[in-house]
């Protein structure tokens, strides 16, 4: 028993060891140390070749995100039917076909359900609005030099001030 648990702790020990040398000691050994004020470019951030543009802190719209993240949903979908379908021949044999079927069936009515959701609330389109209802004619400002309208005067005029 003791010598069971023992293997465990020295194959845990030695896999931390690996971890720690490797990341920390061997890093730093065998890392460029190259700083030189006569190459300023070794300093900036590679980005595919093309010379780096502002600042690396720009936000971005969070639609990118809720368009990678539809993406991934269905991809995964896929991942998952594909394997699926390879396997329905060998249930259905079996006797267990409408099983089978009604399990993916609800997968995809889940999937089809929070994708409804999404398009509902307009989250797929790519533009959107800002969200804010249009303001009323009688709600906006006078223009400069503009009298107000005579039948249901908008605002209150004190007396003797010329509109």
């Amino acid at each position: 028993m003791h010598y069971e648990i023992l293997n465990v702790l020295v194959f845990a020990a030695v896999g931390v060891a690996f971890g720690v040398i490797s990341v920390a000691l061997l890093g730093r050994v065998l890392r460029p140390r190259v700083r030189s004020i006569a190459e300023p470019s070794k300093e900036e951030t590679y980005e595919c070749g093309e010379p780096a543009m502002g600042s690396s802190w720009v936000r971005f719209d969070n639609r990118f995100y809720a368009m990678a993240l539809v993406f991934l949903i269905f991809d995964v979908e896929v991942a998952f039917l594909y394997p699926w379908a390879l396997v329905f021949k060998p249930f259905r044999d079996a006797g267990l076909g409408w099983f089978v079927f009604l399990e993916a069936a609800v997968f995809v009515g889940i999937l089809t359900v929070g994708f409804g959701y999404a398009w509902l609330k307009g989250d797929l389109s790519w533009v959107k609005g800002a969200g804010r209802k249009p303001i009323p004619p009688e709600r906006l400002p006078l223009a400069r030099g503009s009298r107000p309208r005579e039948s249901g005067q908008q605002g209150s005029s004190t007396p003797g001030s010329q509109p």
